[in-house]
């Protein structure tokens, strides 16, 4: 398949999964595009013209995964550098940090302070025995005086250590920066101002082989597509061009990128953005305290951080609207959807309602919502852009967001069951390096979710993680394989196929043959994910071997 223009090739005895039958066994691929679904018997009459004639052996192909929010350079600097996530303890973090500084300094990657820097990533304190964040004094301990990031699970805080803060102090006033906090985490501007700085020491050659790691492990997982979430605050118009330019090359997955300024029309589509969102802050984190809420956290007495209004959201709304380009927003806490939802129906009362439908604006993350905020997603057609290992790694009634919000309120998080029957359009991703790759655990956290009543059908989040993610780009044909298709799927060794959803009377219909439901892996918790066998992008092979 390395001639994808011209070439054919007949993909036989293995499980199908598409909607044009149930029960196919074989596909042909013609080019770029899905030319033919059927059954073994017929896949016979396609033999004699085929270039190429693979046999399955019995695995199953699906569209590719979409991920519909990630940070590729972070991603990237975590997967192939310092990577805390999942650290059992601070101890446990100074000593991976100073065994770090050590390596990237034999290697001449890291010298005195303003000579490179290490960024790292995902610790949480939540976790921890000593319940606490690393103070400035033990970070410069263990970096022996070189300048260090280090970026909280959520990446709303960081650490940095002083050789950093003085490396950001004279341009950006840092000391003087609202979330400042002369030995502890940095929040709020004070965090942006310190990861512009630290980011900005990337050579072109550490942030192009951060950026490949990240193509790679996507590819690797069956992911054909990923949404890149830029924007001043995230990253840097250098660095998401470049990833555009990289993606360009061909040799992984497609990159969507998402430029999150605000009333940026010019700047993202001179960068080739498919639209001015993504991380464009509305509010902050729940693990960082920063996610705007209207009752205060039950751990801290204040509502989080408030980055833009109401009036800001309709502003940058109609101009996108206007411009034909969709606007997205990261909001999280109830406080920041009610000032979204608030500026998407203003404007929509200025450039008119079925225009801002069109568009399909996006908000990420979209956790704490209730019913009025639900049904105002429909209303307005917003896609809910979430990340169901949100829940998986802090819902529980013992979890992270139950000691920030209480049991009650953390109860309300990520109500996937209920957006679904409102018919408000899911698109599942990552947010990585926030949590990792991985598609298959991402469907699992969705159908199992922590609170039952927000659970939904393995097929309905595994929809939500591929063709949803090519609905939120606006882009009907793909995410599915039919003829006519684009040729964007995965192939892969797995067990059983199986239907599973919350209700078992519905999966036990749909389980019966009359139903046509095709099935999919089971998913129930503590079996082994499918492996990936192969990745196809456009008919071009990224991963594996057919």
């Amino acid at each position: 398949m390395t001639d994808r223009t011209t070439r054919t090739v007949l993909l036989r005895g293995g499980n199908v999964h598409s909607p044009a039958d149930p029960f196919a066994t074989a596909m042909v691929v013609q080019g770029e595009t899905v030319a033919w679904i059927g059954s073994e018997g017929a896949a016979d009459a396609y033999v004699d013209g085929a270039d190429e004639v693979v046999d399955l052996a019995g695995a199953l192909v699906t569209p590719a995964f979409v991920d519909a929010h990630v940070h590729a350079t972070s991603t990237g600097l975590a997967l192939t550098g310092l990577d805390l996530t999942g650290c059992p303890s601070l101890a446990e973090a100074l000593a991976r940090l100073e065994r770090q500084v050590k390596q990237e300094q034999a290697h001449g990657r890291l010298g005195t302070p303003g000579d490179g820097v290490l960024i790292g990533h995902g610790w949480d304190e939540t976790g921890w025995p000593e319940n606490r964040p690393p103070t400035r004094q033990e970070l410069d301990a263990a970096a022996g005086g070189a300048a260090v990031y280090l970026s909280r699970t959520d990446v709303h805080s960081a650490v940095a250590s002083t050789a950093l803060r003085a490396l950001a102090e004279p341009a950006t006033g840092l000391s003087s920066l609202p979330g400042h906090h002369p030995d502890g985490p940095l929040s709020r501007d004070a965090h942006h101002a310190v990861r512009r700085t630290a980011l900005a020491r990337l050579t072109p050659g550490q942030r192009r082989d951060a950026q490949q790691a990240t193509l790679d492990r996507a590819a690797s997982l069956g992911i054909g597509a990923l949404h890149e979430c830029a924007g001043p605050d995230i990253s840097s118009a250098d660095d998401l061009a470049g990833l555009l330019a990289l993606a360009a090359e061909g040799g992984g997955p497609e990159v969507f990128g998402y430029w999150g300024e605000l009333g940026a029309v010019d700047t993202a589509r001179s960068l080739g953005a498919v639209g001015v969102g993504g991380d464009l802050f509305v509010d902050g984190a729940l693990g960082s305290r920063t996610a705007c809420l209207h009752q205060a956290y039950l751990d801290a007495p204040h509502t989080g951080a408030a980055y833009l209004t109401a009036e800001q959201v309709a502003g940058h709304v109609a101009a996108c609207t206007e411009a034909g380009l969709q606007a997205g927003f990261h909001a999280i806490g109830d406080a920041a959807l009610s000032a979204v939802l608030e500026g998407v129906r203003t404007a929509a009362g200025r450039v008119g309602l079925e225009r801002v439908r069109a568009l399909r604006h996006r908000v990420e993350h979209a956790e704490l919502l209730d019913d009025a905020s639900v049904a105002a997603f429909a209303e307005l057609g917003l896609v809910a852009s979430v990340q169901p290992a949100f829940d998986a790694a802090w819902g529980g009634e013992d979890g992270m967001y139950a000691r920030r919000l209480g049991v009650e309120r953390a109860r309300q998080l990520n109500p996937f069951a209920r957006l679904l029957r409102a018919g408000v359009p899911l698109a599942f991703g990552s947010d990585a390096p926030v949590t990792p790759l991985d598609p298959w655990g991402t469907v699992r956290a969705a159908a199992f979710h922590r609170t039952p009543e927000h659970r939904i059908s393995v097929r309905a989040a595994f929809t939500a993680h591929t063709r949803g993610g090519w609905r939120a780009l606006g882009r009907d044909d793909a995410g599915v394989l039919v003829p006519g298709a684009p040729a964007c799927f995965a192939v892969w060794r797995t067990g059983e196929l199986v239907v599973q959803a919350p209700d078992s009377r519905v999966a036990g219909w749909s389980t019966d043959p009359r139903s046509g439901t095709p099935g999919l892996p089971d998913l129930s918790p503590g079996r082994p994910l499918p492996e990936c066998l192969a990745t196809v992008v456009r008919g071009r092979v990224v991963h594996g071997s057919l």
